[in-house]
């Protein structure tokens, strides 16, 4: 083997070499990128999770004020008409 084996062999080598490193770094380079564009897409979703319960906490509150209010014109229309509905439903 001559030196000029050796140095076209060493370039050949170099280049597989850097084309393998290009290879990882691009591979990590868009695993990285897609595990931030799912993060981000996760978050969204939490997001929007999140308003909707608040909507539903906000209904029901109302749905509750609303229940008590029926309860007390209820009983104060007819007592025993709610003593009957608390019995059946065992409250």
């Amino acid at each position: 083997m001559t030196v000029d084996d050796l140095v076209t062999g060493a370039g050949v080598v170099s280049t597989v070499l850097a084309a393998l490193v290009m290879v990882k770094a691009s591979w990590r380079l868009n695993t990285a990128r897609v595990w931030k564009e799912e993060a981000e897409a996760q978050k969204t979703r939490a997001d929007r999770l999140f308003d909707e319960l608040e909507e539903v906490k906000y209904r029901l509150t109302e749905l509750e004020s609303y229940t008590r209010t029926l309860v007390h014109l209820l009983s104060t229309v007819d007592p025993q008409a709610l003593d009957e509905i608390r019995m059946q439903r065992g409250i």
